[in-house]
């Protein structure tokens, strides 16, 4: 047996570790206001609780092994977000992006916007099982359009988000449904009807919210001919015809065949960049800048350019950055058993059914925010929490259905989680902005306290008729 398998950190070192990472974000954000220097903060954290691992017996060695164990785990994520940004930089020239945000303007009014973008990105990610792929398809056109038809970016980030995460809670595409279902030992299917009792109510009233939010533009006095001369300048300077809707269609079909996300945004790219050689004249070397640099828009008419000035690999690599030293720190502090420690104290709280519920939630959430990724926030409470599951009767879809209640929806409310870090780069927007508006997030956890305080769809295995009388139903 290693050392580090019989080592571990007293609960005070532990809450030294967090209650810093609280403090020094707060101090950073709040007091110095220092909005892009999270990297440093948390490099500061993981000194601290590299400290903390030392003096509870742990080995250099140890706790270099979770830094590079967190930063495998960002690996794929990172390569993926790197070809988002040449995914976007190859969509505006080839006329992907100005083409979607052409039709948008003309379609759609900014009363009914945020409904219907937060209703096109849940069917979009049903279908892919992919939050990821509908944001830096479906939602990098969405944000265009709601610029040209004046609406918040944070508003609309927070439409395609709730919308984007309903597909990767639900769908059975989707791998964290899947790791869900794993977890809590949970046949798929039935962790899915079970996720319907929380979800379906959330994302509708969710809608609502958009939908009244709207109203607030419908009124507004919108300068028409802006609209016009952006409407205009695409026409003249993007091509927009049907060829330039080959790469989401593309996206879309490789997603729903389960081709890897990597894959699908490199070959995304690449018939994108054939797109923009043939029908916009652009050379090869072009499009290599274009993808290495990104896309700078020039037309002469500024809120073309603004919009569409955008993407390329350089550009995210602060964010990719930042995902690496999240991920560094959420590595060492499960190798050093600090999460562990943490959740052993917070389980001592699950004597009632709605008492379990809710520590599993305020769980996730927290390891969600220490650890940088939404899978530790699914398997470490998960595993945790599943015999207080069966101690209770309750099936194991309950416990799943809890996972992503959790875990999954509050990923993308962590600045410097995987989640966080991704849709913040490939939408344009700062977490904490975009944050108050992706109610789905808070919708879904508050839902499952509920069920769990009232023992509303709690069903537990003398509950088994009822619930395959409902599967039959449904």
């Amino acid at each position: 047996m290693s050392n580090s398998d019989t080592k571990r950190p007293s609960f005070l070192g532990v809450m030294i570790v967090f209650l810093f990472l609280i403090g020094a974000m707060y101090a950073q954000i709040f007091i110095l206001k220092q909005d892009w220097v999270t990297h440093i903060t948390l490099i500061f954290a993981i000194v601290v609780a590299a400290i903390v691992a030392l003096k509870s017996g742990f080995t250099w060695d140890d706790v270099q092994e979770g830094i590079l164990y967190g930063c495998k785990i960002a690996m794929l994520p990172m390569l993926i977000l790197m070809m988002v940004g040449v995914l976007i930089a190859t969509w505006i020239p080839s006329g992907t992006i100005p083409a979607l945000i052409y039709y948008g303007l003309k379609i759609l009014s900014p009363s009914i916007f945020l409904f219907t973008v937060c209703l096109i990105c849940v069917v979009a990610s049903l279908a892919t099982g992919s939050s990821w792929t509908t944001g830096a398809t479906f939602g990098v056109a969405f944000m265009g359009i709601g610029a040209g038809l004046g609406i918040p970016a944070a508003m609309t980030a927070g439409a395609v988000i709730s919308g984007a995460m309903f597909g990767d809670k639900m769908s059975p595409l989707s791998d964290s449904t899947n790791l869900a279902a794993g977890v809590a030992e949970a046949d798929l299917f039935d962790h899915i009807r079970s996720m319907m009792y929380t979800t379906v109510p959330a994302i509708i009233i969710s809608l609502i919210i958009y939908l009244v939010l709207g109203m607030r533009f419908a009124s507004s006095a919108i300068d028409q001919s802006q609209i016009n001369t952006i409407l205009d300048g695409l026409r003249a300077n993007y091509y927009i015809g049907i060829a330039a809707f080959v790469p989401p269609i593309i996206v879309v079909v490789l997603a729903v065949k389960r081709v890897g996300g990597l894959a699908v945004m490199i070959i995304g790219s690449l018939v994108a960049a054939a797109i923009a050689m043939i029908f916009q004249g652009y050379g090869l070397g072009e499009m290599m800048n274009f993808m290495n640099y990104g896309y700078i828009s020039e037309t002469g008419i500024s809120e073309i350019d603004a919009l569409l000035s955008r993407g390329g690999l350089q550009k995210m690599m602060w964010t990719i950055s930042l995902g690496f030293v999240a991920l560094s720190f959420g590595g060492l502090l499960e190798k050093t058993k600090m999460l562990d420690v943490l959740l052993e104290k917070i389980s001592q709280l699950v004597k009632t059914t709605g008492g379990l519920v809710t520590t599993h939630v305020l769980s996730a959430i927290a390891v969600n925010l220490f650890s940088a990724s939404q899978y530790m926030a699914i398997i470490i409470p998960g595993r945790t929490f599943i015999p207080a599951y069966k101690e209770k009767k309750l099936l194991p879809q309950i416990c799943s259905r809890v996972c992503e209640d959790s875990a999954t929806v509050t990923s993308p409310l962590v600045p410097w989680g995987l989640c966080g870090v991704f849709f913040a780069g490939a939408l344009g927007v700062a977490t904490i902005e975009y944050l108050p508006y992706v109610f789905l997030a808070y919708l879904v956890p508050i839902i499952s306290i509920i069920y769990g305080f009232t023992n509303k769809f709690m069903f537990k295995e003398g509950d088994i008729k009822s619930v395959k009388a409902y599967n039959e139903a449904s």
